[in-house]
């Protein structure tokens, strides 16, 4: 369960003696200090022949330790030292498990790991497994006295309740085993900046290798789901930390409401100031209504000058923008009723000219603001247009950002963005078709409707699902969970469960609602095995992973406990030849499965796959991609493409598994 916290620093080894002899005179300001200091690190490291200078890595400034082992033939060290055999000269590569290395390998790019697994103090666990122990023994103690002393007098009532009481002694052993071995995890997302982010031979420019994220929102009703509560949570996903053009986000509204759809587009107008706003000054949190009700100073750490006017700008337009969201019902009520009103009008007018006696029944319809009917629910419903029996909709609010940057500029009216990105990334508004007699099957339809209308429309190799009352509070969240799923070995993570975390919640918590004992706790435990749950929000996936494809092995185990182990067939037909591996060359996708009708969506799935892999920068990396391979710009939106996008949503589209011949 890697949490969205600060990544920390990697532990860098460290000799004050060499360090000193980097530095001129020797730190002191004489030779003869420097001869001194000379002798006693070559007592200290006689084997060590080279300067600091030569054995520091290119890109940091620690201690190369990997050259140090490689240069003086060192001995131990488990899997990092790979130095050449005694008879052999240094040039020649060494191999180790099939692989040539030399040193090379480790001073042109040493490969850094992006995430890093520690294990909890044990001035913490071990009193909580001392606990437990004690606990075991008690109730081992008692479960055996109460088998030796049974009521004889009602047997019956005996053996049903030392039935319940071993099976709640079970199960209760079942929840403290993983609780033993809780795990934590942190992030390095300096090494994942130089990794995917710096300019190199294949991106001159420095532009952004990261594979694209397409972030999930669900609403229902705007009745029981405030339509500001909403707007809030995509104003805080909008303004996220991560690479604008690599970024889709989507809105699903189970409802298809006008509401929430007018909502969202005030929320997109009020983003072309809220997102670059946050961008100048570094606001963190990035929901407008949580970062305004903050207790504090609000100029801590910020240190442009204009941060205090900005801030006082920003403010009025949001208070504006509330009341524009609050009154939203009321304006469309009475847009709705001035057109019908005037439908109506037409009506009348027809019917006297024609010489009509029959009444006049016109259907209460909602209208959009430029004069056309609502294809969704109506406030008065009726057929077609109501609560499980409406149309697919699907709205772009805002298009694909441009590939480069666009700086903003100095206005009267509004902020100062000289030097600030202001684009803003794709929106899109999906309200999947409902009708009579479809089992939509709630929120899990609504889910599958968006992971087939995203692929169709921006096919991000990764998805981030939220509820539209949970935002984003850290904007480098995404970053993060890129750490784990581009790590070496990423490709095999199928999703990332981010923690939740409540406001407006009494200081003294009395009805847990900060779930720390779940969250701090159980999936802490769970992620020990390697099984934390997924608890329906904040979670990172892996798209080819939800089309139900199995994870890249390199390994296949048999045997009835799995003890005979071969090289996967994938993994044995890359070795044989070493071209680079096709973009289709993947076990699973051999296998007989139809997504639907759809070609486009059908086509787009090996697309995913191969975008999610993690870098080929070193030569143990297998199933990787070549650098520079996600740097083309997206194409744009078309009619037909969206036309696609519309016809997947449709609630006949059935994804089924056709029978082998």
């Amino acid at each position: 369960m890697p949490n969205s916290t600060q990544s920390n620093p990697p532990h860098h080894q460290r000799n004050d003696t060499a360090d000193s002899l980097n530095r001129p005179n020797g730190g002191r300001g004489d030779d003869h200090n420097l001869d001194a200091a000379t002798k006693v690190t070559d007592r200290r490291m006689s084997i060590m022949k080279s300067s600091k200078s030569i054995l520091l890595r290119s890109q940091t400034s620690d201690f190369d330790h990997n050259r140090w082992l490689f240069e003086t033939k060192g001995t131990y060290g488990v899997s990092n030292a790979f130095r050449p055999k005694d008879n052999e000269s240094e040039s020649f590569p060494y191999s180790h498990n099939d692989f040539e290395m030399s040193i090379d390998d480790f001073i042109s790019k040493p490969w850094k790991p992006l995430s890093r697994k520690t294990k909890v103090a044990a001035t913490i666990l071990s009193p909580y497994r001392i606990l437990v122990g004690i606990r075991f023994v008690v109730l081992v103690l008692f479960l055996s006295w109460r088998v030796k002393n049974p009521n004889k007098d009602a047997m019956w009532l005996w053996g049903m309740s030392m039935v319940y009481e071993i099976w709640f002694a079970f199960s209760w052993i079942l929840d403290q085993l993983p609780k033993l071995n809780p795990v934590n995890r942190s992030t390095d997302l300096a090494a994942l900046h130089e990794k995917f982010e710096q300019a190199s031979p294949v991106n001159p420019l420095g532009k952004s290798d990261l594979p694209g994220i397409d972030v999930f929102v669900s609403t229902a009703d705007p009745e029981k789901e405030p339509p500001l509560v909403t707007a809030n949570t995509i104003l805080s996903i909008l303004a996220i930390n991560y690479p604008i053009e690599k970024l889709c986000y989507y809105i699903s509204d189970d409802g298809g409401a006008l509401l929430t759809f007018e909502a969202m587009a005030e929320a997109v107008n009020f983003a072309q100031f809220w997102v670059p706003f946050c961008r100048k000054h570094n606001i963190e949190p990035r929901n407008p209504d949580s970062y305004f009700s903050i207790k504090g100073d609000p100029t801590k750490n910020k240190k442009r000058p204009d941060f205090v006017k900005d801030r006082r700008w920003i403010k009025r337009e949001y208070d504006e923008f509330k009341v524009k969201i609050n009154g939203l019902s009321e304006s469309i009520q009475k847009r709705c009723d001035a057109f019908n009103k005037r439908e109506e009008r037409k009506e009348r007018k027809i019917a006297k000219e024609q010489n009509l006696d029959q009444p006049i029944n016109i259907a209460k319809a909602s209208w959009m603001a430029d004069g056309t009917h609502w294809p969704g629910t109506w406030t008065f419903p009726c057929p077609d247009h109501k609560k499980g029996d409406h149309a697919g909709i699907i709205q772009v609010m805002s298009k694909f950002p441009e590939n480069d940057p666009v700086y903003g500029h100095m206005d009267e009216k509004s902020l100062d963005f000289t030097g600030i990105d202001i684009r803003l990334p794709l929106f899109v508004y999906v309200s999947r078709e409902k009708r009579p007699g479809y089992d939509h099957i709630k929120k899990v339809g609504a889910m599958n409707a968006m992971v087939r209308a995203s692929a169709i429309l921006s096919n991000g190799p990764f998805i981030m699902n939220l509820d539209c009352d949970h935002y984003i509070y850290n904007s480098l969240a995404l970053r993060e969970g890129m750490c784990f799923m581009m790590d070496r070995g990423g490709d095999r993570i199928c999703y990332i469960q981010f923690p939740q975390r409540f406001e407006g919640i009494d200081p003294s918590d009395r009805y847990a609602n900060h779930n720390t004992v779940f969250f701090d706790g159980n999936m802490r435990a769970l992620d020990g095995l390697q099984g934390p749950v997924y608890v329906g929000t904040g979670c990172l996936f892996r798209r080819f992973a939800l089309y139900g494809f199995h994870p890249p092995r390199a390994n296949e185990y048999a045997g009835l406990f799995g003890q005979i182990k071969y090289p996967a067939p994938h993994i044995q037909a890359q070795s044989d030849d070493d071209e680079e591996q096709p973009l289709n060359v993947h076990p699973d996708l051999n296998l007989h499965k139809k997504f639907g009708n759809s070609a486009m969506f059908s086509d787009y799935i090996p697309v995913c796959e191969f975008q999610a892999r993690p870098l080929m920068d070193h030569k143990s990396v297998k199933n990787g991609r070549l650098h520079g391979s996600l740097l083309a710009p997206r194409p744009p939106l078309d009619a037909p493409t969206i036309a696609e996008a519309v016809a997947v949503i449709e609630c006949w589209y059935i994804l089924h598994i056709p029978l082998k011949h």
